[in-house]
């Protein structure tokens, strides 16, 4: 196609290839068509900035700006169209592994993990490139030799660390291609550089089939240029980063969780086993990968909130902090959760048909019981033969099963850790717990307190996890004063037919802060023994002490006033205790009413 075609005649040339790119990779590939912008309009519309071409990891799509391809590189769309498919197809292909090749780049990034989209990206390319090059006989080679004089790919900015860093990438393809040198590297090619270009080629041809391994060696290698280079410089690369914020729109699972060598820096090639086989140590042994946490990233089997916050983030979703904490929690707790405890009422009533009504337009259409609307008569006339099943109730056999509403009070005082940061236990079973509740059909209010009129509560008793979570993984961090006030209002104005609710505090020792007066002059203990009275479905401490029970000034009181406590010395034990906290006191046999 002439350099003078117009764009519609690009794109119905470069839609017709379309077919035959997706079976570059496979006969059974099946995806979306590509979106072929032709206007900054259209562009704008589909979120295409910076590069040329996009791909979209939430609707598996392809956004390509023929507007912006220059007219040298219209003679290649079977190279571009197969590169951008190969995203969907071989990396990063889905939202998780996306997110975790980031994870294990960002890790081996330090001090520079803000170019960690960026380097994935290019990662990416790599390995889809070569591919293409070799076992599909396209000529990715042309591509980059057709635009090796850009400004992305030398120094024509001074910019001596960006030059560097495009050196060394495009040096990296012509060893992996067999290019003589020069071909499409520019720029000062020393021997630390050439060095490392065959380093990286090694990279990509021995993680092929396991690139998530190689993506925090790939980070590794990349490392020292990046340090190098110049504030800003990374502009000069934005057109060829078509996965950047690939999984804006989406959400990947499983993301709280470490898996395998995750959680620690990855060797550097040069000094990799698995890259150099006759490197060994002293004795005659590979060197040892750094354990788990002593160079860096998470300890322990999840990472924390922050990171996981700039992991998301750096996938391409736009997310405040306590955005970012609600979900967090929510994946924590998902594996942990069980059915709420219920109490039973001395029968259940079982539903009796008792004849039929008329159906009118505007109920709901799955309420017509068809059979006997077609009895009326053999023409159906909507509100006028159509009539719906009446239901009444007998007593059943079987008791009924109500599920206990859950009043939860988690303390968000100055000791306790900020759950939008660092992992709170706290927030976590608060979660585990008011998420089963939810799941059993109960409702929950939840509470985060801290000092005097520092406090948030759901409207009352909710059936949205959203506000639910929302709430927990706030953070005040200032003083310790129960909200007395809360209990006593809650339950104050809290109908009989609203049914039992369970009062769970959760706190340390500033928990005693509950048996003070409250703004009215009255006894604490006074009230908080009136609320649990009035709630009927009992009411649990669990504190984290390092005194007995009975040497906490208030805590002797309110065992006697009916409240169980549960000391625990280390937060991390107050996941057990959510998770036990049903079965404990609601499943076991015999445990009804409590």
């Amino acid at each position: 196609m002439g350099a003078t075609a117009t764009l519609e005649e690009v794109r119905e040339a470069w839609t017709a290839r379309w077919p035959e790119a997706l079976a570059l990779w496979s006969p059974f590939t099946r995806l979306r068509p590509p979106r072929f912008c032709l206007t900054e309009e259209e562009e704008g519309a589909e979120g295409l900035t910076g590069s040329f071409a996009m791909i979209r990891l939430a609707d598996q799509r392809v956004v390509i700006s023929l507007r912006q391809v220059s007219p040298d590189l219209v003679g290649f769309p079977l190279e571009i169209l197969g590169h951008e498919i190969g995203h969907h197809i071989l990396c990063p292909a889905d939202l998780a592994d996306n997110a975790r090749m980031l994870a294990r780049i960002r890790l081996n990034l330090p001090t520079v993990e803000g170019h960690a989209p960026m380097v994935a990206n290019l990662y990416a390319d790599l390995l889809i490139n070569d591919r293409l090059q070799r076992a599909r006989g396209l000529d990715m080679a042309g591509v980059y030799a057709t635009l090796a004089d850009a400004p992305a790919t030398g120094d024509a900015d001074g910019e001596e660390g960006a030059g560097r860093f495009w050196a060394f990438y495009m040096r990296l393809y012509e060893v992996l291609w067999s290019l003589p040198r020069g071909r499409i590297a520019r720029g000062e090619l020393d021997e630390r550089l050439l060095g490392d270009a065959l380093l990286g080629a090694r990279l990509v041809r021995s993680f092929a089939g396991r690139w998530l391994e190689g993506a925090g060696r790939f980070g590794a290698l990349c490392l020292p240029y990046l340090l190098e280079e110049t504030p800003g410089a990374e502009g000069a690369w934005t057109v060829w980063q078509d996965a950047l914020g690939a999984g804006a729109g989406g959400f990947p699972d499983g993301l709280t969780g470490v898996e395998g060598s995750e959680g620690r820096r990855a060797l550097h090639p040069s000094l990799d086993p698995e890259l150099n086989g006759d490197l060994t140590g002293p004795a005659g042994e590979a060197p040892a990968e750094p354990e788990a946490g002593t160079q860096g990233g998470s300890r322990g089997q999840y990472r924390e909130p922050f990171e996981y916050g700039e992991i998301l983030r750096a996938s391409g979703l736009d997310l405040s902090d306590h955005e970012v904490a609600v979900r967090y929690y929510r994946e924590r707790a998902a594996g942990q959760l069980i059915p709420f405890p219920s109490r039973r009422s001395p029968v259940a009533l079982d539903p009796l048909p008792e004849g039929t009504e008329p159906w009118d337009a505007g109920e709901e259409l799955s309420e017509i019981d068809w059979v006997e609307t077609a009895l009326q008569g053999p023409v159906v006339i909507p509100g006028v033969t159509t009539v719906r099943r009446v239901w009444g109730t007998s007593p059943g056999a079987e008791p009924e099963r109500v599920p206990v509403d859950l009043d939860l009070y988690v303390d968000s005082s100055g000791s306790m850790p900020n759950p939008q940061v660092t992992v709170s236990y706290l927030a976590l079973a608060g979660a585990i717990v008011a998420l089963s509740a939810l799941r059993a059909g109960a409702r929950v209010q939840a509470t985060l307190w801290s000092g005097a009129l520092e406090f948030t509560s759901t409207r009352g008793f909710v059936r949205d996890e959203g506000a639910v979570l929302k709430v927990l993984t706030g953070f005040f961090g200032g003083g310790t004063a129960f909200p007395i006030h809360v209990l006593r209002d809650t339950y104050g104005s809290r109908p009989p037919s609203a049914g039992p609710a369970h009062v769970l505090v959760v706190s340390d020792d500033g928990v005693n802060t509950m048996f003070e007066l409250d703004e009215a002059g009255r006894p604490g203990r006074e009230v908080a023994r009136k609320a649990l009275r009035e709630a009927g479905g009992g009411g649990t401490m669990v504190l984290n002490l390092w005194a007995p029970v009975d040497k906490v000034p208030g805590l002797h009181e309110a065992a006697e006033d009916g409240w169980e406590i549960f000391p625990v010395r280390d937060w991390a034990d107050l996941v057990a205790f959510a998770r036990a906290f049903s079965r404990r006191r609601y499943e076991e046999p015999g445990m009804v009413g409590r």
